[in-house]
């Protein structure tokens, strides 16, 4: 109401429209004037025959008068004069055209991450992913929430799309994290949680290695706290997702998980799974051996002696224990080395 009587506030004995009014118009009780009738489609940015009122029936004689500002003398303002003083339909479109376009503008300018900030946050995320494979679960969750507060306040606010991406994939890495450190803690509901969180980050950015890593990762939590059977269909997604890119190391990871988890599968009594194994375990090692692994040092990585010690357990699940054995103790030199290397040199 107020907006009307603002559209006519210069005219003297403007219509007047209240909430009594309307609900009469709009109940079919009563017919405004031809005034009320040409304000209200001024005010709607319309004819007046799309209001469904008449516009012919006005009051004979009916006029707007207007006091004039040269002296005491009225001016009298015809009906046919009312189109002049209030926006016509075109023009009120026009106006919400161009409000339309500066409240674009506005948000297309309102980004909040700068490249510098960007870059910093990624190199924290690198630097708790490398943290994460020596230190406690319990005190790696306070860094990582940390982490993850600190980017979903950026990727709450709207942001280009390249960092709005960004800010997916690294969201997607921080929440991969925490499910498995809740994993490690024996939390397998909040785990769960956030291996779904992680993977619908990884979709939200697009990144078709990071979508295949997240349920490779997350295939783990089924595979040590069953069912079983579902850490098998994560795999198959991800390494179907990792397909295009034959090249990438997470397809070799993918396999190699599938087979593991295959292989458990069949020694719970499934004989088929057996067989599929086999088939994944050659498909691993030849992946693997076209491609090799990551030379990473973080808990993304899929280096060789993560893949000897997937390899391992698919050898002891389908029962060849002396070749297990051969391909751990490759494995566990590799740790050793690395361990090794990682300790200070003496003083």
């Amino acid at each position: 109401m107020d907006q009307i009587r603002q559209l006519v506030s210069d005219l003297d004995r403007a219509p007047r429209v209240t909430v009594e009014q309307l609900r009469l118009w709009e109940t079919g009780g009563h017919q405004p004037i031809r005034s009320t009738v040409l304000v209200l489609a001024a005010f709607y940015g319309c004819l007046p025959g799309d209001l469904g009122l008449d516009d012919t029936g006005a009051v004979a004689g009916v006029v707007l008068r207007a006091e004039s500002r040269h002296g005491d003398r009225a001016e009298v303002t015809p009906m046919s004069a009312i189109g002049e003083r209030i926006p016509t339909a075109a023009v009120h479109l026009s106006h919400r055209v161009d409000a339309a376009r500066r409240a674009v503008d506005r948000t297309l300018a309102s980004a909040t991450v700068n490249s510098s900030q960007l870059d910093h946050i990624d190199e924290m995320a690198l630097w708790v992913s490398q943290e994460y494979i020596s230190t406690p679960p319990a005190l790696m969750l306070t860094r990582l929430l940390d982490l993850l507060a600190e980017v979903e306040g950026l990727a709450a606010c709207r942001q280009p799309a390249a960092v709005q991406v960004r800010l997916s994939e690294l969201t997607a890495m921080l929440s991969t994290l925490t499910a498995d450190a809740l994993m490690k803690l024996g939390d397998v509901t909040r785990s769960r949680s956030w291996y779904a969180t992680a993977r619908t980050a990884a979709d939200d950015s697009g990144n078709a290695e990071l979508r295949a890593r997240v349920r490779a990762q997350a295939a783990m939590l089924p595979f040590y706290y069953g069912p079983v059977a579902n850490a098998v269909n994560l795999c198959r997604e991800a390494r179907m997702i990792s397909s295009r890119a034959r090249t990438s190391v997470t397809h070799a990871f993918a396999a190699a998980a599938e087979a593991r988890a295959l292989a458990k599968l069949g020694a719970d009594a499934d004989a088929d799974a057996d067989a599929e194994a086999e088939v994944a375990l050659r498909y691993a090692t030849k992946v693997f051996e076209q491609f090799g692994g990551d030379s990473a040092d973080d808990a993304f990585a899929f280096p060789e002696r993560r893949y000897l010690l997937y390899k391992s357990g698919t050898l002891t699940a389908l029962g060849h224990t002396r070749a297990a054995r051969q391909v751990q103790e490759q494995a566990l030199a590799l740790y050793r080395d690395k361990t090794d290397r990682s300790r200070p040199p003496p003083a």
